[in-house]
């Protein structure tokens, strides 16, 4: 009488991002079956993909027969929404979104565009996992990366204190006040 449906689930959103760019490789790897399936055996109930300027066709879905909902959309004036809803954020290995999603204390899995030239992005993201503070794939590593991953495992980021360089700098600029 007035239970809550204890079968009635917790919405779990998995959030990826390509970044204002194109990266259908990452997004046809998050529509694979198998993909989806894990992130469903792991308790995520929904996936919502901001896929840029990819030209991979994707099908909504609801929720059904082992595989989580599926949404998309292509850009958002700020995804900052979308971070802070998410359980998980899988997203390109763009700076901002690697730090906007770690200041939130998000679980984050970050796919390395192989494609890009000269990738810089990956060494960030490479660092990044062996601090153990996200998780690193290629789009043929994603499915691995899922079914391995402990989310309690990841250790929290810590931004550093800015302050002493800025003064640093500031005294060698000649503008202490001693």
């Amino acid at each position: 009488m007035g239970d809550i449906d204890d079968t009635a689930k917790e919405k779990r959103v998995v959030f990826v991002t390509v970044g204002t760019t194109s990266f259908d490789a990452l997004v046809r790897a998050v529509d694979t079956p198998e993909v989806k399936h894990e992130l469903f055996k792991k308790g995520y109930t929904d996936i919502l993909i901001q896929m840029g300027r990819g030209s991979y066709i994707l099908t909504r879905a609801s929720a059904e027969n082992g595989f989580p909902a599926l949404d998309y959309f292509t850009f958002s004036s700020s995804i900052a929404d979308y971070l802070k809803s998410a359980s998980l954020v899988i997203s390109h290995a763009g700076s901002g979104s690697i730090f906007e999603t770690l200041r939130l204390g998000k679980p984050l899995i970050v796919v390395v565009n192989e494609d890009l030239m000269d990738n810089h992005q990956s060494e960030l993201a490479e660092e990044l996992a062996e601090r153990k503070h996200l998780y690193c794939a290629r789009p043929q590593t994603l499915y691995k990366t899922i079914s391995d991953m402990d989310p309690g495992s990841l250790v929290p980021y810590q931004p550093g204190d800015a302050k002493p360089v800025a003064e640093l700098i500031y005294r060698y600029l000649g503008f202490s006040d001693d």
